[in-house]
């Protein structure tokens, strides 16, 4: 599904950062943009940033059951600091997974943020876990019945034919030989 992102810029509350960056929504459906100005309410400006496809797959339902049960269901913007000035940002990824995005944390190099889910993106996300997730049964390992106690295979060098030391290494056997 194309999901467009939307960012905001604010600007900074000290003198190192010029403006501060965060993710405010997403536009389900939307067509291709390239930070194209949406809103503007005094120093804040809304950008419609990118449209990238929001992709769902089997193997993460139960990623995405885990997403929808928490008290905001979200989706989450992975974007990374660009050089260009004009585009300050580059958005990667819109996931909904929190699993994946929380994959993305462990670098430090991206920035994931949270986006609250629209009502129908929720009602999609939903149907395709209820169409594709089943449980994974636990299931207990058992131990081998095997008894280990009666052989010590494995113990010492088998290049060693004297029985007296199994511990003892070839170099100091053959120095034996030699004397």
């Amino acid at each position: 599904m194309p999901v467009g992102v939307v960012l905001r810029r604010t600007p900074g509350v000290t003198r190192w950062a010029s403006f501060a960056w965060t993710a405010s929504g997403i536009l389900i459906g939307a067509g291709d943009a390239n930070w194209r100005e949406l809103r503007r309410e005094g120093d804040a400006v809304e950008f419609h940033a990118a449209t990238l496809t929001l992709e769902l797959h089997g193997a993460e339902t139960e990623a995405y059951l885990h997403g929808l049960s928490t008290q905001v269901p979200s989706v989450y913007v992975i974007m990374r600091k660009s050089e260009n000035a004009e585009t300050p940002l580059e958005v990667l990824l819109v996931t909904a997974s929190p699993y994946e995005a929380q994959d993305y944390t462990d670098s430090g190099e991206e920035l994931v943020e949270k986006v609250p889910m629209p009502a129908g993106l929720i009602a999609w996300v939903r149907d395709f876990v209820e169409a594709f997730h089943q449980e994974e049964v636990f299931v207990k390992r058992k131990r081998d019945r095997k008894r280990i106690d009666q052989k010590e295979d494995g113990i010492g060098d088998g290049r060693i034919a004297q029985l007296g030391d199994v511990y003892r290494s070839p170099s100091s056997a053959r120095k034996e030989r030699l004397q």
